[in-house]
């Protein structure tokens, strides 16, 4: 029997199969328990502050909201789906944080008087010119980076994040008589604890530089979690503790008490979700086995955008026990038309076969660890409608976002008038 959600062992291919051949699939699926059970591992942080981009079904947000995390909030869309999830604009319940900001977006956060998490000086004048005294942050690039692919790297030269000089802001927030209450430094580190301690380092620095009466720092997001078998997982109470010495420093330093945010994404929701796919083709091209599945990339982005790992399961359709099966190595691709749309490809885009036992069609393809970065950057491309999102709770299943349907998609273009 597979245990789907490595981390409860309580849903296995018997909750899902008859899910799948009602609804039909792709489909993706979360686990509740596992995403409560990793907001405890983050408890001693004084605000753990959830970024949505990871995941952001309204039903994920409630989920969330329960259990006393705050939001983060990077768009107008993101910030309505905050707001709808029940999330209050007042003590900081909500962030927004960007490096622009429009002017829709503007107006909705002047009115409801939402902290902005500033990564530009023009976002100041902008907020300045229309709401003196405004709450605000600012984010600061530390002038080095850090990621697990170049294009999620958030710090140094090569990143649009952030401020590079945020000395330069104190004259702006003093014209508009801005309202500075914290500082924001997002790099990520996973489980690179040196790093880390270099990033705790550097807020410090940046802080005593700008010698602001700040009352919060933030440590970002970036906490990895583990998609091999091998990748170890992030202490975190390491992590805490690293940061709570920062925080102390700097309370010592202000003669008040800092308050320790952090805002991970992925983090709280990575493991809690799968992508399961039905196998319409296999075929053999060459010396390769290509096995063709429903979903695409315009499903899960993230192996062709990074690629990105992901664990790979079978379950059968026809009950066999796969532990009996004998292994081939195959290559895992969707339907859309780009000889791009492979799921088990490397970062330079080299196609990679994955060791796996003998696949049959009608078999249910089924990708791990998909929970953040998931359906929440899922396309229509090739006019491929969105797919449902089913949430465990309790081993109870219930649909949080049910399968766009083509008409709905074509509306757009057609309701013009």
């Amino acid at each position: 029997m597979i245990h789907l959600f490595q981390k409860t062992k309580i849903l296995n291919e018997k909750d899902i199969l008859p899910i799948l051949k009602k609804q039909n699939s792709p489909i993706w699926f979360y686990d509740a328990n596992i995403i409560k059970h990793q907001i405890q591992k983050l408890k001693k942080f004084d605000t753990i502050r959830f970024a949505q981009k990871a995941c952001s079904n309204i039903h994920i947000l409630k989920l969330i909201r329960k259990c006393n995390v705050k939001i983060d909030a990077v768009s107008l869309g993101e910030l309505k789906r905050a707001l709808i999830a029940g999330f209050k604009a007042k003590n900081d319940e909500i962030i927004f944080t960007s490096d622009i900001i429009d002017d829709e977006t503007l107006k909705k956060i002047i009115n409801l008087k939402i902290t902005v998490n500033a990564g530009s000086l023009n976002m100041l004048k902008q907020i300045g010119k229309y709401s003196p005294g405004h709450r605000i942050w600012l984010r600061i690039n530390p002038k080095f980076g850090h990621g697990h692919n170049k294009k999620t790297n958030t710090g140094g030269e090569n990143s649009k994040h952030g401020m590079w000089e945020p000395e330069l802001a104190i004259p702006i927030i003093k014209k508009y008589k801005l309202n500075l209450i914290g500082l924001h430094m997002h790099i990520g580190s996973g489980v690179d604890y040196q790093h880390l301690k270099k990033v705790c380092d550097a807020m410090i620095q940046q802080a005593i530089k700008l010698n602001q009466k700040i009352q919060f720092i933030s440590a970002g997001g970036g906490l990895s979690i583990p998609y091999t078998m091998t990748d170890i997982p992030v202490d975190t109470e390491h992590y805490f503790k690293l940061w709570n010495n920062a925080r102390n420093t700097l309370s010592q330093y202000f003669h008040n008490k800092i308050h320790l945010e952090i805002e991970p994404g992925r983090f709280l929701v990575g493991e809690s979700g799968i992508l399961i796919a039905k196998v319409y083709e296999i075929k053999k091209v060459g010396k390769k086995i290509f096995t063709l599945i429903e979903a695409g990339f315009n499903d899960l982005m993230r192996p062709v955008l990074y690629g990105s790992y992901h664990h790979i399961s079978i379950i059968p359709a026809d009950n066999r026990i796969i532990s009996n099966c004998q292994y081939r190595k195959t290559i895992i691709g969707g339907p859309l038309c780009e000889s791009g749309d492979i799921f088990t490809q490397n970062s330079q885009g080299e196609l990679i076969e994955r060791l796996l036992p003998k696949i049959k069609i009608g078999d249910y393809i089924v990708f791990h660890n998909t929970g953040a970065y998931g359906a929440s950057m899922s396309s229509n491309y090739n006019s491929k409608p969105l797919i449902p999102e089913i949430l465990f709770e309790d081993g109870i299943p219930r649909i949080i976002r049910r399968k766009q349907t083509i008409n709905e998609l074509l509306k757009l273009e057609l309701d013009m008038n």
